[in-house]
């Protein structure tokens, strides 16, 4: 299936954290925070303004982003849990 989202809206799978602390520690799974971090998978064309004009979005596929624990609504697209959410709920790009 394919899916693009539709004007400020982004497509974003989690990148899986650590499975050890600092010290070495492994945690189980049920004692994992949810992570924060994630890959676009894709972008809607941009938000649209009253006069019909688009702004394009900051992020395009394949940023690394950072974002909110509790933004977006999870999906489930060809059986990959993936996130929808706008691109105000992004808090920032990563850098390399």
């Amino acid at each position: 299936m394919k899916f693009r989202p539709l004007h400020d809206r982004v497509l974003v799978k989690r990148v899986d954290q650590e499975e050890k602390t600092a010290g070495g520690i492994i945690l189980p799974d049920t004692a994992q925070e949810k992570p924060m971090e994630g890959k676009v998978v894709s972008a809607g064309s941009g938000a649209k303004a009253d006069d019909g004009k688009v702004t394009p979005l900051d992020v395009k596929k394949g940023d690394r982003i950072l974002f909110g624990k509790w933004s977006g609504t999870e999906v489930k697209v060809d059986g990959v849990d993936l996130l929808i959410m706008k691109e105000s709920d992004i808090l920032g790009i990563i850098e390399k």
